[in-house]
């Protein structure tokens, strides 16, 4: 795909160069930023050979759209993008442990952003998404992520209920974030071919993704409440590295 954009902050912009310099088409660095973080960006970029430019701070503003940018932005030919195809060659590369993140209708950038940068750091094999009623990859979320978005597969799909029966095919046993879920996630077993299912915001799981999981599981809260009163991401992280303690305590 050669759809093109703008990247925005020091985080993703250093992460596009650092995981993806080849998509990098130019840096536009604020006249006169004195942050060495920004003045390291820039050496990197010229070590690159990618095309740097020191432009007044209007013109950042100008293609952000009123992002957030720290001073640097970056014209980005987006990073290879993966289809639905292409899931079950992922989940078989595993060999047996691979660990899947659903999100169902995140609507927050910045959730999502912060979802796929737990997602890096837990090393998963893929995140779907559903293509309607949820936020896709875009520059907000490719700078809340911190560079995640472009160093993790995220599938957008077309049919999220069938894409769940597919993986359970697969061998993919799939357990779904609910309050209501009497079941907790510590007495689950995440070590195989496991899929994690969160839902968005405020409605948590639909219908039809409820009835496509193996198992409906809650986070304990001794405090009270449902798993919807965490914040997505938040639910995410903890659900996650669950799964990465028990695989490390496996592999120890």
């Amino acid at each position: 795909m050669s759809e093109k954009h703008w990247i925005a902050g020091i985080n993703a912009v250093s992460a596009a160069l650092q995981h993806d310099a080849e998509h990098v088409r130019e840096v536009l660095v604020e006249a006169g930023a004195k942050n060495p973080r920004i003045a390291e960006i820039e050496s990197q970029a010229r070590r690159l050979e990618i095309d740097v430019r020191r432009v007044a701070t209007q013109a950042i503003d100008g293609v952000t759209g009123g992002l957030r940018h720290q001073g640097v932005v970056a014209r980005y030919a987006a990073a290879k993008t993966y289809g639905e195809a292409e899931l079950p060659a992922l989940v078989e590369a595993a060999e047996g442990r691979a660990l899947v993140l659903i999100l169902d209708g995140v609507q927050d950038p910045h959730n999502l952003g912060a979802c796929l940068r737990s997602a890096a750091a837990a090393g998963v094999t893929a995140v779907v998404i559903p293509k309607d009623k949820s936020v896709q990859v875009n520059a907000t979320v490719r700078k809340t992520s911190a560079g995640a978005a472009d160093s993790i597969p995220v599938i957008p799909v077309t049919n999220l209920a069938r894409t769940m029966r597919d993986l359970q095919q697969l061998g993919v046993w799939l357990y779904g974030l609910a309050g209501e879920a009497t079941a907790s996630i510590y007495a689950l077993d995440l070590r195989g071919n496991v899929g994690l299912v969160l839902g968005g915001e405020g409605d948590g799981l639909r219908r039809l993704t409820r009835e496509n999981c193996d198992q409906l599981v809650q986070i304990p809260m001794p405090g009270g409440g449902h798993v919807e009163s965490l914040n997505v991401s938040v639910a995410t992280g903890v659900t996650l590295f669950e799964a990465v303690r028990q695989r490390g305590l496996a592999a120890g």
